[in-house]
């Protein structure tokens, strides 16, 4: 394995670039912490494949960029960094992320944002299932998850705050922008729909409700960074009209389990 000083593809000033072909997941890890140990605030990591747990658990402010496909519960319990990804990302992105931010060039798996507590994950493409399940905020922190391709089943499952953006771009014919079971159980929080769903794709827990000014201030707000991030144009993402989805009740279990 090498770990050099050099001038970044990607980037102007220099970075600590770690070609991490074949290594094994805790060494990798252990040499990034203790790059950042040392003061190191970007780092470039080539040949990633399928290595766990990058990022988990760092603070401050430190840029890590990734080629490759890095493995899962990428930035889980993250709390300041900025992490790229350039290819795809697997499963339990951003799992009980504190704060940073997570842009993903590609597709991204299963389970994203899990218990996601503030920060921002961007994924230019496609996710899959369960994406924002218990996602909560408090005080200033409102975590956010804009996908821009299509989501599967139980997008936004018990979702308790922060907002969650579908986007749909670029979607094949006949391809739908959501899965079922939309929403199930949420009792906080909003999602933002750039097209439409049928009723029978929403959990009973969630309804559809009117865009107000202040949303779309909102929705313009994160996608202006988002397109930039992903070097999307704004004004085509715009084209479409947005759907609110809100919960019906900020209890929707409470009679299952009061006497």
């Amino acid at each position: 394995m090498k770990s050099v000083e050099c001038a970044c593809p990607h980037k102007k000033e220099l970075s600590m670039v770690i070609d991490a072909k074949g290594v094994y997941y805790r060494l990798l890890n252990q040499i990034i912490r203790e790059a950042i140990s040392k003061g190191e605030k970007e780092i470039y990591l080539k040949s990633v494949n399928g290595q766990r747990y990058i990022g988990d658990g760092l603070q401050g402010d430190v840029k890590i960029t990734i080629d490759g496909v890095p493995g899962n519960d990428l930035a889980a319990f993250m709390d300041g960094p900025t992490i790229i990804v350039n290819s795809n990302a697997q499963d339990c992105v951003a799992n009980t992320m504190n704060a940073g931010k997570v842009v993903v060039h590609g597709h991204a798996g299963d389970v994203l944002g899990y218990g996601m507590r503030g920060g921002k994950l961007f994924i230019r493409g496609d996710a899959g299932y369960r994406v924002g399940i218990h996602m909560k905020a408090f005080k200033d922190n409102n975590p956010l998850i804009v996908i821009g391709g299509v989501a599967r089943d139980f997008l936004g499952e018990y979702m308790a705050g922060g907002i969650l953006i579908l986007l749909g771009l670029d979607m094949k014919k006949g391809q739908s922008l959501a899965g079922n079971y939309l929403g199930t159980g949420m009792h906080g929080g909003t999602i933002y729909i750039r097209g439409k769903v049928e009723d029978y794709q929403l959990g009973q827990e969630v309804g559809k409700a009117k865009m107000e000014d202040n949303d779309m201030d909102t929705v313009s707000k994160y996608l202006k960074e988002y397109c930039k991030d992903l070097g999307i144009d704004f004004k085509k993402v715009m084209d479409k009209e947005f759907l609110k989805l809100v919960p019906i009740s900020t209890r929707p279990y409470g009679k299952l389990y009061a006497y």
